[in-house]
């Protein structure tokens, strides 16, 4: 028999339609899953718990930050060093960063190799791929804020590959800079684009990726147009089953975060100097395999190809559901799939690696190599 709504619940009701919302939360909440739903699934809503931290990080920092010239770095010193709790929120934000580019590297990684991008899904995916770029952006903008010479200097060198860009290249270059090099009106426009531009286009995607994820479900192992419905009593149930892994997961990784925070903090650094050029100039980790990549492309045409060719996986991203049309989910039914993507995978673990050793001396049992740019190492003494 059904329940008398309260006194408070048809008021709000006739109001707000509070009913409806609450059936509809309801039914989102008590949901089931797949049966095949494990820890792996975990991963796009640990994405969004990072992006959550940033926003909210961000937020109190930003009741201090100064965006010019004189006082960028002036203001980063302050937080770190006056501010109650500034340097814990300074370092949980800088940490961020590369949890929130991490967490979606490995949901899309997971999202590929189960073949859950393929129809229904392709415009989750393609989405995703959106969310991707935008989050890559968010670092790429975000580095240059504590204008420091490792930020002002690497976004100098990401300019330039932006400037190598075909057709648009100049000009994008231009939009980004404001002027002939980094300068105010380069860090007005990077925080402008970090703090009010890239949060609405994220907030933007993320609403329309859950959207269509709730719609859809999520996918499970059966081919394309083979699913089985399966009973409501063998899914997982979203609550308080699979909130459960998330809580977990989450523990892990904030604490993870939070330590990181306190035993590995980042260094303020020295102001920007436009006249000092510092050594080993390198970008962040998530931008190294693309950055070694073009070391091997020198000259108008070379840079020109080296574009191109660092454009190709984000092209095949894109438009993978749409090239990749066999019925089959399972990875063992998609062998050639799976070790391409495994292929592109280890490729930029090892531009990644080399970009990170390159312009650097290491010593291995007494004897001393000194990497070039291209990651050859050259022994130095015996």
């Amino acid at each position: 028999m059904a329940v008398a709504p309260k006194r408070w619940q048809t008021y709000l009701d006739v109001r707000v339609r509070y009913l409806v919302v609450r059936d509809f939360l309801h039914k989102q909440l008590y949901k089931r899953l797949p049966p095949q739903t494990g820890w792996l699934h975990v991963l796009g809503s640990l994405a969004l718990l990072t992006f959550l931290s940033q926003f909210i990080t961000g937020i109190l920092l930003l009741l201090y930050y100064r965006p010019t010239l004189k006082e960028a770095h002036e203001s980063i010193q302050y937080i770190t060093g006056e501010v109650s709790f500034g340097w814990l929120i300074r370092q949980v934000h800088a940490w961020g960063a590369t949890f929130m580019i991490l967490a979606v590297v490995l949901h899309m990684a997971r999202t590929y190799f189960m073949g859950a991008f393929k129809k229904p899904r392709e415009f989750t995916w393609v989405i995703g791929v959106f969310l991707f770029v935008a989050t890559l952006t968010f670092g790429f903008t975000g580095y240059l804020l504590p204008w420091n010479q490792l930020s002002y200097w690497a976004t100098t060198v990401g300019t330039e590959v932006v400037g190598a860009v075909p057709v648009l290249g100049e000009q994008l270059k231009e939009v980004l800079l404001g002027g002939p090099g980094v300068g105010q009106e380069t860090l007005s426009r990077f925080f402008l684009m970090h703090v009010t531009i890239l949060p609405w286009v994220l907030v933007t995607l993320v609403t329309a990726h859950l959207v269509l994820m709730r719609v859809h479900n999520l996918a499970t192992l059966d081919d394309v147009g083979q699913e089985r419905p399966y009973p409501p009593e063998s899914g997982v149930p979203f609550w308080p089953v699979h909130i459960a892994k998330e809580a977990c997961v989450a523990a892990a990784c904030f604490g993870a975060l939070f330590a990181l925070a306190v035993l590995s903090p980042w260094e303020i650094g020295q102001p920007a100097d436009p006249l000092t050029t510092p050594e080993g100039i390198k970008p962040e980790w998530y931008f190294l395999p693309t950055y070694q990549l073009l070391k091997y492309f020198f000259g108008p045409a070379g840079k020109f190809l080296g574009i191109l060719v660092a454009g190709v996986p984000f092209l095949l991203l894109l438009l993978w559901p749409f090239l990749e049309r066999s019925p089959a989910r399972r990875p063992r039914r998609r062998r050639w799939a799976v070790y391409l993507g495994c292929l592109a995978v280890l490729a930029a673990l090892a531009l990644g690696l080399l970009g990170h050793f390159s312009e650097t001396a290491v010593t291995i049992a007494g004897r001393t190599y000194q990497i070039d740019m291209y990651g050859v190492p050259h022994l130095v003494n015996k």
